[in-house]
Order: structure tokens, then sequence, then C-alpha cells
């Protein structure tokens, strides 16, 4: 423990000897556990009162987000949008683009440097990572490109270890010289508040307009989201509303629930978990710069709000398992739903994701693929009377109408069968091996062919809609689908090869993620330099080959490991 405190000290300086004295306490139970992350590296975690507040990579001591939801100010601080959050979690590094740069400008660190990571409008720290560049390197790089790697999140196993609770909310610090003036008063709300940490899941899991998703990726658009989204923050705090806050969260409520019914909600997808309802559609209509909040509202439960909306026969909500609520039916025509009208801003964001969302499932088309064969150095004395030599690329078909004419060319046709077809001295060297050649001295049609193939180098043509062909050498490589156990008997899906199909591996991710309500995330290959896989938790090969097959018209033998889908039991 003694060891522990000063190897504490050495690596936050800025934590006080109270603080010290508070953080490794003398007296209470402090824990020691070891685990293994997936890429199996030992981490070994430090709990207190069973919540984890450091782990240890390496002989690096980093704090886990409890630590720092009571030491806001340890790491040097980052903020995102909202978000981002959820892609954090699911294991994406944060790039560049979805860094909000505030106008105080941002803490100087260097290449190295361990930072927090903040959503906009609440300095508790959502995660902990490890900058890749200096602050004059972000700067001069445009704010292009991966900004943090990405060791642990609010939401993630780390955070189940502990008691999961929620980010508290500590107000942003005040720049400028209302700074000084507002120094003690900020130092007793940094005192107070982190210990009046929400008790609801529905606080800070804002996942916003799924049309910020890309600022993961590095898209330029984010500069005319933040425009957008910035100007309706100031406005909102400063104009003065009489309503009460709870009344102001209930009117919040409705409008996210009525803009997720009429804009969201596909007849398709129901029966809908209301608690996908909620996180996957409610919240994604929240406008920027507020969080649902169902404490704060007048119903207190968010099930509570739901039977408010049955009893005005706007839906249906029925227990289909024990203790889960499905929203079975939506009444789209009831005057309420009709009479919605989308906040503006929301139209224009929502048109732009169905487009991207159309493009990415239903604008793409399977590549059309051409086996070839290409003439090898032992083949060329057989094809040379064509014309062709070594390299020369040729069709199935052209390979076999070669060789019929070379046969009937040579009079090579056994006169007893005409099915079988003699031996010359060529078709000997090129198609027969040594402990062959004496033995053998005719062969069938189909054997010839056969046999002729084999001997001839593979390639591939592949035509992508649109595009010019691409021969490629070899066989090309299936889709090959895998499921591989992790700790605690979790398993997870591995998918390779889609970028030879033209797909894009976090897009397949992406619709993975949302269609299964599973993390996924983009890995290299193991031994190659620029090919990535999906992997996602659980066994979804049944959603996997759906979306393959049906959607996506792939063939299915390009298709590898389906038969390791999950075998659907007898109901009981």
């Amino acid at each position: 423990r003694r060891k522990l405190r000063a190897d504490v000290a050495a690596a936050f300086p800025n934590l006080s000897a109270d603080q010290l004295t508070e953080f490794i306490p003398n007296k209470e139970e402090l824990n020691v556990i070891k685990i293994y992350s997936h890429k199996g590296e030992a981490v070994t975690v430090y709990t207190n009162n069973k919540n984890p507040i450091l782990f240890e990579i390496e002989r690096a001591l980093y704090p886990t987000v409890y630590t720092l939801w009571l030491y806001p100010d340890l790491l040097p601080a980052f903020s995102t949008w909202p978000p981002v959050l959820q892609k954090l979690a699911g294991g994406a590094d944060l790039m560049l683009p979805g860094v909000v740069v505030p106008s105080s400008g941002f803490p100087q660190v260097e290449q190295g440097t361990l930072c927090a990571v903040t959503l906009l409008g609440n300095r508790a720290p959502v995660a902990v990572g490890v900058a890749t560049m200096s602050t004059a390197e972000m700067l001069a790089a445009g704010m292009k490109g991966k900004g943090f790697a990405v060791l642990h999140t609010y939401m993630d196993h780390l955070w189940e270890y502990g008691d999961k609770s929620y980010p508290p909310t500590l107000a942003p610090l005040v720049t400028g010289s209302a700074e000084k003036e507002s120094t003690e008063d900020e130092e007793e709300t940094e005192g107070t508040e982190p210990g009046n940490s929400s008790t609801d899941p529905l606080q800070h899991v804002d996942i916003g307009d799924l049309s910020l998703k890309e600022t993961l990726m590095g898209k330029e658009e984010l500069s005319e989201n933040r425009a957008a989204e910035t100007a309706p923050d100031a406005s909102t705090e400063e104009a003065e509303d009489s309503r009460s806050p709870q009344e102001q969260m209930d009117a919040l409520f409705n409008q996210c629930f009525f803009h997720a019914l009429k804009c969201k909600v596909k007849k398709s997808e129901l029966p809908l978990l209301t608690s996908t309802f909620l996180r996957s559609h409610m919240f994604s209509c929240c406008p920027a710069g507020q969080q649902l909040d169902i404490k704060k509202s007048s119903y207190k439960k968010f099930s509570k709000f739901l039977q408010c909306m049955q009893h005005q026969k706007i839906l249906q909500v029925k227990e289909l398992n024990k203790g889960v609520e499905s929203i079975v039916e939506v009444d789209w025509k009831h005057p309420d739903v009709r009479a919605f009208a989308v906040p503006e801003g929301f139209a224009s964001a929502s048109a732009a994701q169905d487009s991207r969302s159309e493009e990415r499932e239903q604008g793409y088309q399977a590549p059309e693929i051409i086996p070839l064969y290409g003439v090898s150095t032992k083949m060329i004395p057989l094809f040379q009377e064509s014309g062709h030599k070594k390299g020369s690329i040729l069709s199935s078909s052209e390979v076999r109408n070669i060789i019929i004419n070379y046969v009937k060319a040579n009079e090579l046709v056994d006169e007893t069968n005409k099915n079988f077809v003699k031996v010359n001295a060529i078709l000997c060297d090129c198609l027969l091996d040594k402990s062959e050649q004496d033995e053998i001295s005719s062969l069938k049609w189909d054997d010839l062919l056969s046999r002729c193939l084999e001997r001839l180098q593979p390639l591939h043509q592949v035509t992508f809609y649109g595009q010019e062909p691409v021969v490629r050498k070899g066989n090309i490589e299936p889709i090959d689908i895998t499921v591989a156990q992790r700790s605690s008997n979790k398993k997870v899906t591995i998918i390779k090869n889609l970028e030879l199909y033209g797909l894009d591996p976090q897009c397949v991710a992406n619709i993975l993620q949302q269609k299964v309500q599973a993390s996924a995330t983009i890995t290299p290959v193991p031994g190659t330099k620029d090919r990535v896989q999906v992997q996602i938790q659980g066994n979804q090969i049944h959603h996997l080959a759906k979306m393959l097959l049906e959607e996506y018209k792939l063939p299915r033998k390009y298709l590898q490991g389906l038969e390791k889908a999950p075998k659907l039991g007898r109901k009981k």
C-alpha cells in the first residue's frame, strides 16, 4: 500500500497530500485483481469500496473514470460531442475531427501524455487515453487524424466491475476574468458535486443525431455541425423559460417521443424493446445541448411515461418476456403523431442520414467475379499453336476451345472410343506426372480438361459496379467468418476479407451493431499490413448471413463459416 501510494504520487503529482491519503486510504479495504484483455494483455486493477480506481499495464498506472469523477482535474482534458461516446465505448479511438476546440484553446500536452476525454457541457471525464501527438502537432495537422488512443471508457467492461454509477454533472470551468472571481465557488462545487452523481442510466448517455457518427471517421462536415449546434446552445442558455424544470423535461420527452415515432421507428422493427426505443431512437432526437433525464420529469420512470402514451392510444406495450417490455403496435394515424412537426435542423439531418443508410445498405451491388487462367511455363507447348505465350490470360471456355481444337488438329481422338483422347508427347509432358507417363496412354475428355485447368496459373477478374475490371492473381479468398472464445466464456464473431468484395468493414460493423445491439470493433488482421477484420460480440452468424446473402446478394460460395451459426433449439 505504501509503495502504491508512492507510485500514485509520482504518476499524478497534481494530487495533494490529503487527496493522496483519501485516494489510497490507510485502513479501508484495497483489493488487487488481475485480468486479461481481449488482446491477451495482463492488466492489474486496484479496487476500493468495490470500485476500480486504478489499472496498471506494463508498470504504468492509469486512473479509471470512477477516480476522475472525484478528481476531474487530475489529467489534461479534451472535450468531444456526446454522440462520440457510443463509438468510444465500442472500442474506437478518438479522432481529431471529433475533438471540440474550446475558445480558451487546448491544454498543452506532448505525445504520449495521459489525457481525459469529457463530453461537451460536462467536465466529468468519460474516457482515458494517450495523446498520439502533441497539441502543436494536432493544430498543425489541421485537426485531422487520430488524436488519442483510448484505453478505458465509461460503460466498458472495467467500468462494469464497479457499482455502474453514472457520470456526475460538473459545470465547465469559467474562462477569462470571470474565472478568477469565481474560483472559490468552483472549488466548493467541485468538492460537492461528484457525490451527487445521477443514478439513472438515461442521463449522460445521449447518442445524439446519428449523422454525427462520422466524426470518428475524420469527415470535414463536422465543422458545419459545430456551427449548427453551438448556435442553439447559446440562445437556449440566454432564453428564459417560465416553465419549471420538471415541465421542461416533460415537454422534451414528449417532443423526442413523437419525433422518434414519426421519423425513426419503422413498422418492420416491431415488436421493439422499450429500452432500445429510448436508447436508439429517442436519444437521437434530443436537441443539441439538452439531455433526456426521466428522473427530472414528472413520470420518474420510462415505463410510466409509456403507460401514459398507451392510455392516449398512441401505442401498445406488452411484456413479451418476463420483466422485458416491448412496443408491439403504433398508431401512426393518431392525430398527435400526425400533428407533430419535426424541429428545424432535424429534417435535413434525418434526410442526410436516410440517404447515407440507403447508399450503404441498398446501394451496394455484389461484384462480378470470373475465374481466369494464365499460361504457365510448363503449359507453353500446348498453347503456343493457338498463338498464346507465357502469361496469356484465358477464361475456362477459351481454355476448353483451345484444347478441343488442339486435339482435333493433331487427330488425337481415339478412333475406337471417342470419349477418350490419345496422349501424345506434348500432352504427356504437360499433363502427366512422371510416375504416370509410362502407364497412361489416353485420357477421358473431362479428365483432360480438368488436368489442364489445374496446371494453369489461377487468376480471377473482379468487376465492381461502374468500374473497370481488375485481374488479380490466385483464387479470390472467401469472406471468412469464425467464432472465437474470449474470457469469461464469451464468444465473438470475426469477419475477414470484406474489402475484397467492395464492402467497407467500418460500415458493415456499424450496420451489424445497430441490427444486433452488440459492440462491434475494427482490428488489424494478424500478419497483414493493410487488412482489417470486424469483431462483434456474440455468435452473430445468423444475422450476418442474412445481411450478406439477402441484402447484399453475395453468392453463398464466397462465404466461408456459415455452418458455425448457433443451432436454434426447440422451445419446450
